[in-house]
């Protein structure tokens, strides 16, 4: 494991295409901040972390939503002109997916940087 991130979407990914209610992931806060955006998109239920001995790991339900998620490597720094660019590399479509961004006011999705008018470093895209 190097990347926790990469690995806690891989988990979900797996998780989610062979039909599992839930999964188990490391926890860091940048994985909650990642997971919070797709609770607020409905793309997981939720999640909740507990100690397994001295390691702190995250529960996440998840809604079976998802019918792809993977992460963006390297992680790209773009301004808030460039988004649509990126949107039509990694979204399928126009208002069907979201790419989550990891701005100055926090992890936030496409649509919600495009409205603040910001931009970041490209993380993930859900659809």
């Amino acid at each position: 494991m190097v990347d926790r991130v990469a690995d806690a979407i891989n988990a979900i990914k797996t998780n989610e295409r062979i039909g599992r209610a839930e999964c188990t992931l490391y926890s860091t806060k940048f994985i909650k901040s990642i997971l919070e955006v797709m609770k607020r998109e409905s793309y997981v239920k939720g999640y909740e972390e507990f100690t397994d001995g001295r390691i702190k790991k995250l529960k996440v339900a998840l809604s079976n939503r998802i019918n792809r998620i993977g992460i963006i490597k390297p992680r790209y720094s773009i301004r808030a002109g460039e988004l649509q660019r990126y949107e039509m590399q990694y979204i399928p479509s126009r208002d069907f997916g979201i790419l989550i961004l990891s701005t100055p006011q926090g992890m936030l999705t496409n649509r919600e940087a495009k409205a603040k008018n910001i931009g970041g470093r490209l993380i993930a895209y859900v659809y």
